[in-house]
This record gives structure tokens, sequence and C-alpha cells, in this order.
């Protein structure tokens, strides 16, 4: 059972007058208060420390941080500790690739091909990539890395007869929207993109270097080039404690 408080004198872990809270949740507000004054790598206290200083039980304790870590506001770190993570990438919402987005926030992007094969379009592909039912598709499952570290597991989809020979060009790295353009007068155009929220499976949570069941971002992209052709049917899970997304508003 949540242990709660009821009323409390200010500066304690208790919430404001008659209101009764959970104490996990006043214990995180405190420790957010906290993680604006500490550099990202500061150790924060223990659990044990923690549990005394606001005579919570550590299993409250574990809740707050828990929240805090899922949130991308702490990095834990085991056999360590626990440590003020470092803030999240915040990315604007635009039709560019992922390589371009990485360089823009100062960070150096890599890939690792996880795999890279050709099957028949199936289900929604054909639609999608304006292709007849059965044609073949290249699809590239790719991890993508910042400054070395695992930011999100990319599965990309690609009508194989536009972009023929494109699968020696791609297993050697680099940007994929740069061998298009380069390599096969790709422009693009428009895109449609879809964002929804899920948890780490234990597959994607090993190759994210994530917990199981740590929140993560869905994201769906079908992009068009400029001559109205679909290219690429894309669907990219990424770590909701490392990533955010920004976008520019304005009524129509």
């Amino acid at each position: 059972m949540l242990e709660t408080v009821a009323g409390g004198s200010p500066g304690s872990v208790s919430g404001a007058r008659g209101q009764r809270e959970p104490k996990y949740w006043a214990l995180k507000q405190h420790l957010l208060d906290l993680l604006d004054a500490l550099p990202p790598g500061s150790p924060i206290p223990t659990e044990r420390a923690l549990a005394g200083e606001f005579n919570v039980s550590r299993t409250t304790v574990r809740q707050a941080l828990a929240d805090l870590t899922a949130e991308g506001r702490l990095h834990r770190v085991q056999g360590k500790g626990t440590f003020a993570a470092e803030p999240k990438v915040a990315q604007r919402l635009q039709l560019s690739s992922y390589t371009e987005d990485m360089k823009a926030q100062g960070r150096a992007p890599s890939s690792r091909l996880l795999e890279i094969d050709e099957l028949p379009a199936e289900g929604e592909l054909p639609k999608l990539l304006g292709v007849r039912t059965g044609a073949k598709v290249l699809r590239l499952r790719r991890l993508r890395l910042a400054d070395d570290e695992p930011m999100a597991l990319e599965t990309t989809h690609l009508p194989l007869a536009r972009f023929r020979g494109l699968r020696k060009h791609v297993s050697a790295g680099g940007s994929l929207y740069a061998v298009l353009r380069e390599r096969y007068d790709v422009e693009f155009d428009r895109a449609e993109e879809t964002i929804e929220t899920s948890l780490a499976g234990p597959q994607e949570a090993e190759l994210l270097g994530a917990d199981v069941g740590m929140p993560v971002l869905l994201l769906s992209r079908h992009s068009f080039a400029t001559d109205g052709k679909p290219v690429e049917f894309v669907r990219s899970i990424y770590r909701g404690d490392r990533y955010k997304f920004v976008t520019t508003l304005r009524r129509p």
C-alpha cells in the first residue's frame, strides 16, 4: 500500500494542507528540486539516506527513483549508485535523416547494421511503398547511436525495384538519405509521421541498454519524394528517457 500524508508543515515531504498525496510523489518533487541544482553525472543520496532524511520507507524511495529514471532525470548504474542524468536530446520534428539530426545537436552519429534482407511485400507494405503484393522490398534494421550511446532501433522498408544495388551501399554504413540523394537522385518532399508510446520488451531493452518495461517512443514515418512516389516506410523505437521531440505549432 502506498504511504500517504495529510497536511504537513512547510518544507516537509507532505503536500498542501488538507490534501492527501502518496509520499513517493512528494519525495519525487523534492528530488526534482535537487536535480535542478546538480550538474549531470552528480551522485544523489542512497536509498537508505533518502529514507532516513524524509522519514519514508525504502519502498517509497525506490518508487520515486524508478519514476525519475523512467522520465530520464536519473541514471542508475548497477553496483555504483544513482546519478543525475544528461539532458534529453531535444529533436525537432522535421523531414531529415538521423545523421543530420544528431550532427545538428553537436553529437557524433553512428549506426550498427543488425539485419539487411529482402522479403516479399505483404500486409500494409504494398500500399505504403506503391508496389504489388509479393514484390521484393529491402528491409534494414539498425541500431542508432549518438556519441556511442544507443538511442533508437530503426526498421526501414524500401521498394527494391526502385533502388537496385542499394544493399551494398547501406552495408558500408553512413546516411541512408545521403545514399538515396547521391546515387538515386531522390529528393524528399514530405512525410507522414505518427508518434506513440510503449514499453521496452526484452530484446529492445537489451539493444538499447535500457531496463525491460522502460517507456519508449514509437515513430512511424512514411516518406515521399518530389515526384510523389513513396520512398520508405520506417518504424523506430526511441528511448523515452533520452529523447524528446519538439515542434512549432501555428494556427491554420
